[in-house]
């Protein structure tokens, strides 16, 4: 898997992980069909701090769903 390609499938791999560290209830939101695939790179980075951070406070949690709004397709 190298997920340096963005391709549908690595951005959904991408959106699972960020959802299993953010501890998201509700995956629907985290579904790649609804996200641009011209944002890769952004929730790529995005995947990367939250894998590097340790344990997130709620603050942090919901600053990363706040900014995941922003790259989802309206």
């Amino acid at each position: 898997m190298n997920l340096n390609v963005p391709t549908k499938e690595n951005m959904q791999i991408i959106l699972d992980e960020i959802a299993e560290k953010l501890s998201v209830v509700n995956r629907s939101i985290m579904d790649a069909a609804d996200y641009d695939l011209e944002k890769y790179e952004e929730l790529k980075q995005m995947h990367a701090l939250v894998l590097q951070k340790g344990s997130l406070s709620a603050f942090e949690v919901q600053a990363f769903l706040d900014e995941l709004r922003t790259v989802r397709k309206s």
